[in-house]
């Protein structure tokens, strides 16, 4: 892993992880759309369709291939119901407990179409088997969360921001960013300008993965203008000839287009005006009043002709609509825009069977047909059709069919300029049947082959339904520098020291005095006391600690019942009672250890030597006073233990003795306590022994001090009659001044020597 320092003083580090993206729907097919995307432990499903062609649980996503447990965000691209017809049944029948999220109009619309969606599927499903009922569509439609267009959401780490799609009212492309890696799912998209909405928009940033759908593979739509041309002259023809048009749709989607186009053709013709143009749909009246309610988030041209003409588009002057057939007067030539849109039951399908064996009528299928369905089937011109009555019934075939696609999908140049201006270097096709996505697939590798085995390289991917892609990805993590650590761009190699505030993939470096301004942490201090026993003078207590620690700093303020406080090394104060200690500090690394020994020091203080001395007085017993015989004996006691027969005492043994040893002779004086050799290994030797004898002998008298046994004697003499008082010290470099009463005192000179 390697760490870099940006320009804006924030530092990043970078290391591999894959992205995983699977399709549990949509896969090298059109229907049922559910596509995921899992990285770093977060992830993103996009759709819950259910397949047009399917009834029953055999329209779902392969939803038992994945842990549905494990979905953070569920995104619903729009409306339509092979993109979120199965989302209530997500909601209630799964272990799903993630949040959904969707636009406003695609959450208005959506409550009404699949309302009716239950509905019809209840009364044309053979084996009367729902995937949910309107209890749980209620029950999912209330934890739904509409979102803006181009506002960010972030949800436990990921980023998500709708763009227009162009596809629908309210449809939406969905820019998602986990953990640095930015992937583009573009659901179903337009990028052609039409009478309502707003082309697909290009998101401002860079992308690594663009989900992009291939309906239409490698066709290329029909201009616009010769699309309209050609609709009108059959559709004119037709009733001329007597006939009835038949045009199936979706109830919201092209439908709306569709009736702007016949809407604006009838009010340049007023030859026309007695033919009556209808809006088929159960629907028809809520969905155009959602349409009404939504101007604003269409394009500039319904927005202008709104605000001047202070008019509503979809307030039709020469259209009507019906909610059923009941109230529909099948008596001459008309023109019947009717829902589904794939011929599979309702309006369109009783119509399609009662007006077939009439050559003199029309259908002109204006969608993309679905494989399975009968809207795909009929293009063949089959001779007879099924009857939705079963029961091998055949309906004869006989009216003028047409194709003439005003479905707002991409086509090849549309999609390839598109990828174009994301500069993806990862496509992964979806919702798409298998010949034409694999079409598609070619055209683009062939297009990007010169780029094949360079740091640009362009990969494409088509993946078929629960078949993993895994792509890797080296993962750019950014700590920001904030608070007063920012105050300075680090330099490289210079070692920034703060606290790594981690939320989500976001994560920044501050002191710890700014975590409660930079963060959304909440910060506490622990302070932590320790109370000891013990029975000392607060003066001795305040001699060890600066004896440890230098200077220590009285508290301010004392602390009931305790009298008195010392401050150490800014950190531990130490509070002073008659028979107990308080140690308070505030819990951390560098506190903690300075508590630990202050608590040493001071459980120490009873039982220190220096203790004892400060606390000593003169003692008046008898085992103060030693004779001089007396001390010479035990002196010789110790020598003999070392030296043994090496030792010969002097002419006169009160003066002193000999040691000799490899031919080396040591002269101990007992008057002065010196030793003298010309060997110095001897002479400190005997020198240690004699100090240690004398030390044994006289427990109380300073290690530092050279006495002699004249000056014993003398000490034995003056102890008799000196007054008692309590001993002081001073220590001052080097030098021990100690002042043992008024009338005698000892200071230690510079050679060792006693004055």
């Amino acid at each position: 892993m390697s760490v870099q320092v940006l320009n804006d003083g924030s530092l990043q580090t970078d290391d591999f992880d894959n992205l995983e993206f699977i399709c549990l729907g949509g896969g090298n097919e059109v229907g049922r759309s559910c596509h995921i995307v899992n990285f770093k432990g977060k992830t993103v499903m996009m759709d819950a369709g259910v397949h047009p062609a399917m009834n029953g649980l055999a329209a779902l996503p392969f939803y038992d291939d994945y842990d549905l447990a494990s979905i953070d965000v569920l995104l619903i691209s729009h409306f339509h119901l092979d993109h979120a017809a199965s989302l209530p049944y997500v909601m209630t029948k799964t272990d799903f407990k993630g949040r959904v999220f969707m636009t406003h109009p695609t959450k208005a619309i959506y409550r009404w179409l699949l309302s009716d969606y239950v509905r019809v599927s209840a009364i044309s499903s053979n084996d009367a088997s729902s995937l949910y009922t309107d209890a749980d569509l209620d029950a999912s439609f209330e934890r739904i969360e509409a979102i803006d267009y181009h506002s960010t959401t972030e949800v436990d780490g990921i980023k998500f921001t709708a763009y227009h799609a162009g596809h629908v009212l309210g449809a939406a492309m969905y820019f998602i960013e986990i953990g640095g890696v930015k992937v583009l799912f573009t659901g179903d998209y337009s990028r052609e300008e039409d009478r309502h909405l707003n082309v697909a928009e290009v998101p401002p940033e860079k992308t690594d993965i663009i989900i992009t759908e291939s309906t239409y593979g490698t066709g290329m739509h029909q201009p616009r203008a010769e699309k309209e041309t050609r609709l009108m002259n059959i559709i004119t023809k037709t009733i001329l000839n007597g006939g009835r048009c038949l045009l199936p749709v979706f109830s919201l989607g092209n439908a709306q287009e569709l009736l702007l186009i016949l809407d604006e053709y009838w009010q340049h013709h007023p030859e026309l005006d007695g033919i009556p143009v209808f809006y088929a749909s159960s629907l028809a009246r809520k969905c155009l009043a959602v349409y009404q309610t939504y101007i604003n988030m269409m394009n500039d041209r319904i927005r202008k002709k709104f605000r001047d003409d202070r008019s509503n588009p979809f307030q039709f002057k020469h259209i009507r609509s019906i909610r059923s057939l009941e109230r529909f007067d099948d008596l001459g030539p008309c023109v019947m825009v009717a829902s589904p849109g794939m011929l599979q039951n309702g309006v369109s399908r009783e119509l399609l069977e009662r007006w077939a064996p009439d050559a003199k009528n029309a259908l002109i299928l204006t969608g993309y047909s679905v494989e399975g369905t009968l809207a795909k089937q009929i293009l063949n011109e089959p001779t007879e059709i099924p009857s939705i009555a079963g029961g091998g019934i055949k309906v004869p075939r006989r009216l003028f069919i047409e194709e003439i696609s005003f479905a707002a999908h991409v086509d090849y140049k549309q999609n390839s300029d598109f990828i174009d201006l994301v500069k993806a270097p990862n496509i992964i096709l979806v919702h798409g049947e298998q010949t034409n996505m694999g079409r598609l697939k070619a055209a683009l590798q062939s297009k990007y082959k010169e780029l094949r085995d360079t740091a640009n390289e362009v990969r494409v991917f088509n993946p078929r339904n629960s078949e993993e892609v895994r792509l890797p990805f080296r993962g750019i993590k950014t700590a920001k520098v904030m608070g007063n650590l920012a105050a300075k761009i680090p330099q490289d190699g210079e070692i920034l020291s703060g606290i790594v505030v981690q939320k989500n993939f976001q994560m920044s470096i501050m002191a710890p005095e700014d975590i409660t301004e930079f963060s959304e942490l909440a910060t506490s201090t622990v302070l932590q006391r320790q109370i000891i026993s013990i029975e000392v003078s607060i003066e001795l207590v305040k001699f060890h600690l600066e004896q440890m620690f230098g200077s220590v700093v009285k508290a301010v303020q004392a602390v009931q019942p305790y009298e008195l406080g010392f401050i150490v090394m800014d950190a531990v104060t130490v509070w002073c009672h008659a028979k107990s200690l308080v140690i308070e500090w505030e819990g951390n690394i560098i506190n903690d250890t300075i508590a630990d020994s202050v608590l040493a020091i001071l459980l120490s203080v009873d039982s220190s030597p220096m203790s004892i001395k400060l606390t000593s007085k003169d003692c008046h017993s008898q085992h103060g006073k030693i004779q001089r015989p007396e001390i010479l004996e035990r002196v010789l006691v110790f020598l003999d233990s070392q030296f043994g027969n090496a030792i010969k005492p002097l002419e006169d043994p009160d003066d002193g003795l000999t040691i000799e040893i490899d031919g080396h002779v040591a002269t101990v004086d007992f008057h002065m306590m010196e030793v003298t050799c010309t060997y110095e290994p001897l002479r400190s030797r005997v020198k240690h022994i004699l100090d240690r004898a004398i030390e044994t002998i006289l427990p109380f008298r300073n290690s530092n001090e050279d006495t002699s046994l004249d000056d014993m004697d003398e000490a034995n003499k003056k102890s008799s009659s000196s007054e008692t008082s309590e001993s002081s010290f001073r220590i001052v470099e080097n030098d021990l001044k100690v002042n043992g009463g008024e009338e005698n005192g000892y200071e230690q000179n510079s050679n060792g020597s006693i004055a």
